[in-house]
């Protein structure tokens, strides 16, 4: 059993471990070293539990989005398609979820009733129910408004997937375009005026992963699957490489990021590849099944623009490497925390 490193009064809990970047790794690190053996999993976006002979997903996930109402969305949409999603890239059906939610007095009652419909509309769309919750109340200027908490439960009727089944040769599949969701919120808050030519990508991405697990004959040949939200591509893609132990290869021309995207993050001097999303994902499939894999997700709306954007190597190197029109390579550093504010 790892221990815990013992801390003085100056080490701080800093934004950056926020991220879902390297310091947000480290976090997790020292969350799952101080529980110990009370801790049992394996740093997946679910546990996989055994339940009477039955494989069961569940996980759990805080949301503190600001703004908390946006274009084609709000924090309610997030929440539900953050913990539905974290559930079927394991492989499961989700089924139920809970909602606790922490509101700061003040807050308007037609806010909390739109996000309340959005739960419900997009738990709708989703197919699960909501079986619990809790609400607690804290004073002006202790919360954003109104922060949420959602714990979801799926069912296996297939093999669960795993990071650690990923191989050399397996091709990288992105769902859609990357960093819309990020342009959207910022171009609100800052007034950048993108966000009607930039819309979030929030979706429940349940139905259209079915789609490819039906296509694939139970998922046969899809090794792993993870959502990009938080620390973006960048991070996913590093998390692997040091998963699998090779290098990564990214075909830096053919990633999925639309203009009006690519324009609002050159003017704010950050890349694509760091922005977070709520409505992608990342594919990690045998190359045999890559095209059938594509067909299955360009059937359904939400992987309409899906492209396979590069492959696991055998290069024994743990790292991600893009690769330009002309060959060159350069490496992709995981950020240690954050190159934008909090944004799911």
């Amino acid at each position: 059993m790892t221990t815990a490193p013992a801390f003085t009064d100056a080490d701080t809990v800093i934004l950056d471990h926020g991220t879902g970047a390297r310091r947000s790794r480290e976090l997790v690190e020292l969350t799952a070293a101080t529980l110990g053996d009370v801790y049992t999993g394996e740093m997946e976006d679910s546990a996989i539990l055994t339940v009477d002979g039955a494989q069961i997903a569940v996980t759990t996930d805080s949301f503190v989005v600001d703004p908390v109402l946006f274009g084609n969305g709000d924090i309610g949409k997030i929440a539900v398609c953050g913990t539905v999603n974290d559930l079927a890239v394991a492989g499961a059906e989700p089924r139920y979820l809970t909602l606790a939610m922490i509101l700061e007095d003040g807050l308007p009652l037609s806010t909390l009733v739109r996000v309340l419909t959005s739960v419900r509309e997009t738990a709708k769309e989703a197919g699960v129910v909501i079986v619990a919750g809790d609400t607690k109340v804290v004073r002006k200027g202790e919360a954003d408004g109104i922060y949420l908490n959602t714990t979801g439960v799926g069912v296996f009727k297939r093999p669960p997937l795993r990071m650690r089944d990923v191989k050399p040769g397996d091709k990288v599949i992105l769902s859609g375009p990357i960093g819309n969701h990020t342009v959207h919120l910022l171009s609100i808050r800052e007034g950048l005026g993108f966000e009607t030519r930039v819309l979030s990508d929030c979706a429940p991405l349940n139905g259209m992963l079915d789609g490819v697990f039906e296509a694939t004959g139970g998922g046969e040949g899809v090794h792993s699957i993870r959502d990009v939200t938080r620390g973006g591509l960048n991070a996913v893609l590093n998390e692997y490489a040091s998963a699998v132990g090779t290098t990564v290869l990214v075909d830096e021309p053919a990633l999925p990021i639309q203009a009006e995207t690519a324009m609002a993050m050159d003017m704010l001097g950050v890349s694509p590849l760091n922005a977070a999303n709520e409505g992608c994902a990342a594919l990690f499939v045998a190359p045999e099944v890559a095209d059938t894999v594509l067909e299955a997700l360009r059937s359904h709306p939400y992987g309409a623009k899906a492209v396979v954007i590069g492959e696991i190597t055998d290069e024994p190197e743990p790292r991600v490497q893009l690769q330009d029109a002309e060959g060159r390579r350069v490496t992709l550093a995981e950020l240690a925390g954050a190159e934008l504010p909090r944004l799911c």
